[in-house]
């Protein structure tokens, strides 16, 4: 899954956080709402402007971010 299809950050849109295209809804809403237990499609009725594409990018744009960054506790 290439997540750069599916998610861009613009600084004029949600002041630069990434987000979906064509919404304004941040990746890490999807991203919390898995973490909370959320299956894929309780977050879809959630936010109908979303599809399955969205749910798989915003995964790999997590698991890119895990493998570029550190976070130490």
């Amino acid at each position: 899954m290439d997540w750069k299809n599916h998610i861009s950050s613009d600084p004029k849109i949600m002041h630069g956080t990434a987000c979906f295209h064509g919404t304004r809804i941040p990746v890490s809403v999807v991203l919390d709402n898995l973490a909370d237990g959320l299956s894929p499609d309780e977050i879809l009725q959630q936010y109908p402007s979303l599809n399955r594409s969205h749910i798989s990018a915003a995964i790999s744009y997590a698991a890119e971010l895990a493998r570029e960054q550190v976070v130490l506790t």
